[in-house]
């Protein structure tokens, strides 16, 4: 599963072909002992937990590379590797 960015200590994935769990196009996220599967389109939490400070965060970068999120979505969903896109700084 590619890392697509990291930034305090989260680490953003992005399946290749990852369709069939939650239709919505989405990101997996790692942190410390926390896992999610955060929506692209609204920064909802598809499954599982982060701590909020880091929901925050990860939602502020969302908000600031949504059109990249979801390029990347369509790359991915179609089996190309998608692009590594800037931290949140």
């Amino acid at each position: 599963m590619p890392v697509i960015s990291m930034f305090y200590g989260l680490i953003v994935q992005m399946f290749v072909l990852d369709h069939d769990r939650h239709h919505l196009p989405h990101i997996h996220v790692l942190y410390a002992e926390h896992k999610a599967s955060v929506e692209i389109g609204t920064g909802d939490l598809l499954a599982w937990h982060l701590p909020p400070r880091q929901l925050r965060l990860l939602q502020a970068w969302i908000e600031i590379h949504r059109e990249e999120l979801l390029a990347n979505w369509t790359m991915a969903s179609s089996g190309t590797q998608p692009y590594k896109i800037e931290p949140l700084r």
